[in-house]
Parts: structure tokens; sequence; C-alpha cells
């Protein structure tokens, strides 16, 4: 049900398939749409991604531009660096171990975080929105997660609407090519994460199909990453689509389904509840492979 990998992170190898790995977000941005700036000071940055990391957090994930949808206005290299360089050095000056995603698809902001001893990059472009990207990842031995995405923020909410079961095979195509651009590149297999993109490019009900037939990505071959926490189309109600805090139930059971589905790594804001969510999945999904309900990891 759940394939197992050896996923190359710098000096690392970090074992995926074992447990659901949960990956903790730290924004710091004014502007999110799940936390409302809560942590654009670099001081409470770094006090959260601490927090999560005490909670139980795999992986730090730190973003210094948000990509909400209808999103215009773009954030410099220079002040994306700014935001998140900072809570990258003060994280690693205080957890030496600690293993530390960057969120950007500028190859800029990614080479001077990788530099400062970045684990990982995590580029929701897939490798598409810096040319620059394909190139800096082949010459680096970070680990990579390369997201699936149609157009851009600022294009999302006047993109043609998807049928249902158009859906998954364009998502399926999607990533065949960014494994394919990454390949191309010189970025060697066992470091990549795909990732499907839930909401990017994809209007609330139609992250539905994609959740639902989730274990279809396995045949791409790689370790999934599945990001559902606080997404629009988990709002329990439409009064709370501009509301990240109130997502929470349905967002941990958007996670569940996807770790039920296969996703070897969760990527949330409330890494807590989280936990106790994935402990309980991946019991599941040991009980059900012991049973021979579903057969054994690779």
């Amino acid at each position: 049900m759940r394939p197992q990998f050896e996923w190359k992170v710098r000096s690392r190898s970090l074992k995926l398939g074992e447990r659901t790995l949960i990956m903790g977000i730290v924004n710091v941005t004014p502007d999110s749409f799940s936390d409302g700036g809560q942590f654009f000071d670099p001081d409470r940055a770094v006090e959260h991604g601490l927090a999560l990391i005490a909670e139980g957090a795999d992986i730090l994930d730190i973003g210094g531009e948000s990509t909400r949808p209808g999103k215009k206005d773009l954030v410099s290299a220079e002040e994306e660096k700014r935001r998140v360089l900072p809570v990258l050095d003060d994280i690693r000056k205080q957890v030496r171990d600690a293993i530390i995603s960057i969120d950007t698809y500028k190859a800029e902001t990614a080479e001077a975080a990788l530099d400062r001893g970045a684990d990982i990059i995590n580029d929701v472009s897939g490798l598409t929105w810096d040319n620059r990207m394909a190139s800096l990842l082949a010459s680096s031995d970070c680990g990579c997660v390369l997201m699936h995405t149609r157009g851009r923020p600022e294009e999302w909410l006047s993109l043609p609407a998807l049928a249902p079961d158009e859906v998954v095979p364009l998502v399926i195509g999607g990533l065949q090519e960014i494994a394919q651009r990454a390949a191309k590149a010189g970025i060697s297999r066992e470091r990549v994460v795909l990732d499907p993109g839930f909401g990017f490019g994809k209007r609330m009900q139609e992250n539905f199909p994609l959740l639902g037939r989730f274990a279809e990505l396995h045949q791409l071959g790689f370790p999934l990453l599945s990001g559902t926490s606080r997404k629009s189309f988990v709002a329990q109600k439409p009064a709370n689509a501009n509301d990240g805090s109130s997502r929470l139930a349905g967002s941990i059971a958007a996670m569940t389904a996807s770790i039920l589905a296969g996703g070897h790594i969760v990527r949330v804001h409330d890494v807590k509840e989280a936990m106790a969510a994935a402990k309980v999945a991946d019991a599941v999904l040991h009980a059900a492979r012991c049973q021979g309900i579903f057969p054994k990891a690779r």
C-alpha cells in the first residue's frame, strides 16, 4: 500500500514508508492565508519552528512568500532571503540536527539557503518558474520536493474548471514531466519527492478526486508528499474560506485520507494534532498489511 524509499537529503538518508513523516510549516510572511502573518517577525518564527520540533516535526519547511490564490505582488529574492535566512540560521544554531526545508521557487533564494545549511528545497513550481533552479539543484546534494501546479497564483481564480475525471490524469501527466525535467537536469532520482499540489490551480471540489484517487500516484515510482493543511477545500463552511485556523478538523481528515492512500510525508501547520492522527493511520496501514489486505511495501 505504501512503497518504501530511501530519500537522500545531503549527508543523510531518510526512510520513507515505515511511518509518516511530518513536515511542519513556518510561514515568515505578512499575508499567508493560513496564519495571518503571525510569524512574520523572525524571533516569533524561530520560536514557532522550535515549538514544532518539540511537538515532533521531522522536517521544518520555512517559506518567505505566500502563494495564496489571486496573489499578484511578487516577493523579490532579496526580500525573501531577508525573511527566511535569519530564521534558518537561528534554528540551525539551536537544533543542529534539525532537517530544514526552504519553500521557494527562486534559485537565488535556494542557493543562499543551501549555502547556509538547508537540507531540502521545496519548489512549488516543479522547476518551471525559474530557469536556474533545475541546474542549481542538480549541482547540490539536497533533497528536492517538486510540486505540480496549474498556472500561477494570479491565474488560479480564472482557470477553466476541470471535470472530476480530468484532475488525476492532468496531475499524473504533469508530475511525469517534472520528473523527466529533473532527470534531464541531472537531479538524481533518490533525492526527489513529488507533491500533487492540492489547491495549486485546483479549485475547491477539484481537489476531492485527487485525494480520493491519491493511491494512483504511486505509478510514478516516487515518494509522495501531501499538503492539504488548512487549504480552502477542507473548510467546513464557505464562511470559513479565509480563516485558516478554523480548518483543523478538515485538515486532519484530508491528511489521514492521503496517508491511508500511501502518502509518505504530510506538510502541516498543526503538528501535535497531525502526529496523533498519523500514528493511528500508520497503525491501520500496518495492521492491514499484516492481515494481507494490502501488499507489503517494496
